[in-house]
């Protein structure tokens, strides 16, 4: 295929406003997909990602479609993930694109990851062709919603295409505006190969699938490639295209998205963002803004059956080959025994891991309340990284702690604003932006610790708003901050698995909330439990397992006063040597009870 008659475009969106729709009907309408064959969601192939709404892993397909200008073009729709922790993968997918799709929902506006999505599509260069989709809706506001795309984006409102990815309005129009406004690719096949991987997959029969959009050079049969970042080197077994069924062909030449299979057996060999060579005729330059993604949240993944451990190992080992951004290391809990810490891109990540577990691997897993990355300067000089309260150094020999911050952006009725500003301050959140999208519409954005915005920050966003609010957010950097290590004891015995890392100024409220819920929790002794929690050495809350009471005196019928005094002192002696040899058994109940509700 000729470079002018190539075209490869990508569909972006805030969650649930139709993108995964209108790539059905897309395919439909260019015949990629036959009807026998068509199904909803048909890009998503995972059963979560159907059941959510969402697409979890980036998809790619070609489609041909014959304009009316009588040629017919080759067009590359690349799939993205649809939420925040994926940001980066949607980077590098966009990288590989001329132009993108902006979808916006005719009922809900202009949204909280609309926005980042348009910036990031901004950032790489991209033609925006503007869609206000679900436009045969009753409640749908088309005129608002144009409204607020050229005042928010400064996009002309004459440039809008109206869609329905359920009924199929507009989707001609949209494919010529591809062909018409999207830019053709250059590059040239005389070129040293040149290539941009912007996703990959593991298959166990054929090793690793590589994702290419290629820029420069072609890549064939047979040619020794090159990963630049890694510096690993591969023969190409096989090179083919999406229809959407991987398909062999013979070469891939400039412009054109494929991918290709050399035998690789780890996943952790290629990289999102890294660029593709030949071994024997190398480009100079790689393609620019590769990173090594990083984990975001930590949490602890123990199996609820102890006997399961190993199979929690394998599940896990089988997951990373398809998700090379999960991390896991064993690990020991003196109270849940073993299992392994886990870093993930962000909450939704560890939520569909942990999901998959559950489903895929027949797995019962208990999560631990889930944690951030902090850097703690010694007094050395040294800087390390703490994820868990086990690791957190003393205090005498740090110099400061700095906790990861995000930049949040909130969009949500005016009428619920009084409700977010308390939610804001409670969560050390500072202001950065406030305006408004429309008479009845406010945009805002707010620097804030990740470790407050993990726990229950959307939920609670949500509520307040009944469901009307949206929330991006996106990492920024490193801020000093007070973070203490709250220790849980029993009877002097710290309990690793209850204790935290908090800001000082919320550790005397969460250790009295902990303190007063295992109260309630751990069962009576013969001799009475004291729970401390303690922060820097000093105790900050207690509360008391009352001992179980035998009535001595019972058998005493009248009499002295002293002989009751007597069995008393010597009842209080027992207690008082059982106490100090005595161990409190914690049933197993009490610390998954505990660790659900500090997660959920």
């Amino acid at each position: 295929m000729e470079l002018k008659n190539i075209r490869n475009f990508s569909i972006i969106a805030h969650i649930d406003h139709g993108k995964s729709t209108l790539a059905d009907r897309i395919l439909e309408y260019t015949g990629t997909i036959s009807p026998r064959n068509m199904q909803e969601q048909v890009l998503d192939g995972m059963d979560l990602e159907r059941e959510r709404g969402i697409t979890i892993k980036a998809k790619a397909v070609r489609l041909d479609y014959q304009a009316d200008d009588g040629q017919v073009y080759e067009m590359n729709l690349i799939d993205t993930p649809g939420h925040v922790d994926f940001t980066y993968e949607v980077s590098r997918a966009l990288a590989a694109c001329e132009g993108v799709l902006l979808l916006i929902d005719a009922t809900q506006g202009v949204q909280a990851q609309t926005l980042a999505n348009f910036y990031l599509a901004l950032e790489n260069d991209l033609t925006i062709i503007p869609l206000i989709n679900k436009v045969d809706l009753y409640n749908a506001e088309v005129d608002r919603v144009k409204q607020q795309l050229n005042q928010v984006l400064d996009l002309p409102v004459d440039d809008v295409i109206l869609t329905s990815g359920k009924t199929g309005i507009g989707t001609k129009d949209v494919l010529e505006a591809i062909v018409k406004r999207i830019p053709a690719p250059k590059g040239a096949a005389e070129e040293p190969l040149k290539a941009l991987i912007f996703d990959s997959i593991f298959d166990p029969y054929q090793g690793v699938v590589v994702y290419l959009r290629i820029l420069e050079g072609k890549v064939f049969k047979g040619l020794k490639i090159k990963a630049m970042a890694a510096g690993t080197c591969y023969e190409v077994n096989e090179v083919g295209v999406f229809k959407p069924a991987m398909q062999p062909i013979d070469c891939l030449t400039p412009g054109e998205v494929g991918y290709v299979i050399g035998g690789i057996k780890n996943i952790n060999e290629i990289h999102v963002g890294d660029t593709i060579t030949s071994a024997h005729n190398p480009t100079t330059v790689p393609f620019a803004g590769y990173k090594q993604v990083k984990p975001m949240v930590f949490s602890g993944l123990y199996p609820i059956n102890p006997g399961d451990y190993e199979i929690l190992r394998e599940a896990l080992e089988k997951l990373k080959l398809n998700d090379a951004s999960l991390s896991y290391e064993p690990e020991n809990s003196s109270a849940l025994g073993f299992g392994f810490r886990c870093g993930f891109l962000g909450m939704l990540h560890m939520e569909i891991v942990q999901e998959r577990l559950e489903r895929e691997f027949d797995l019962s897993i208990l999560a631990t309340a889930p944690t951030v990355n902090y850097k703690v300067t010694l007094i050395s000089g040294e800087v390390i990284n703490v994820q868990t309260p086990t690791t957190f150094p003393d205090v005498q020999k740090m110099v400061k702690i700095e906790e990861p911050m995000v930049l949040a952006s909130i969009i949500l009725p005016a009428e619920f604003l009084g409700g977010l500003l308390a939610l804001i301050q409670e969560k050390r959140g500072v202001q950065k932006e406030f305006r408004y999208l429309d008479q009845n519409t406010v945009l805002t954005s707010y620097n804030l610790p990740l470790n407050e915005m993990i726990i229950d920050f959307y939920d609670r966003l949500k509520s307040l708003s009944r469901g009307y609010a949206s929330f991006d957010y996106e990492p920024i950097d490193y801020q000093e901050s007070k973070i203490v290590k709250l220790e849980i004891l029993i009877n002097g015995q710290p309990i690793d698995a209850l204790s935290c890392l908090v800001f000082e100024e919320k550790a005397y409220f969460h250790g009295r909330d902990v303190a007063a819920r295992l109260r309630k929790l751990i069962p009576r002794q013969l001799f009475e439990v004291a729970i401390q929690a303690t922060m820097g050495g000093r105790i900050i809350a207690r509360e008391t397992v009352k001992a179980l009471g035998k009535n001595v005196t019972a058998k005493c019928y009248g009499g002295d006063i002293t002989r009751k005094r007597k069995l008393w002192e010597k009842q209080k002696e027992g207690k008082k040597r059982m106490k100090q040899v005595g161990k409190v058994t914690i049933p197993q109940d009490a610390f998954m009870a505990m660790v659900k509700r500090d997660a959920s």
